[in-house]
């Protein structure tokens, strides 16, 4: 989905392309699509990722982790 979303934003003019990527993310993804995103990409699962879904992920909001997850690892 993320590179459908991509995609679309490719004909906007070259500075808004990543930005739009990431806003668009950021306002229509729940935290868990989003999470699911960065687990890809923390897995170095990013070879079939469109080139602006790898340009905005600075821009990506990275979910925090549920409270009974944090929780575990303070220890």
């Amino acid at each position: 989905m993320a590179n459908q979303i991509a995609t679309f934003f490719q004909s906007s003019p070259e500075g808004a392309r990543s930005d739009g990527v990431a806003d668009h993310i950021n306002m229509f993804w729940e935290p868990r699509m989003r999470t699911q995103l960065f687990e890809r990409i923390d897995a170095g699962k990013t070879d079939d990722l469109h080139p602006l879904v790898l340009e905005a992920l600075p821009n990506i909001r990275r979910p925090e982790k549920p409270l009974e997850e944090r929780a575990s690892h303070q220890g």
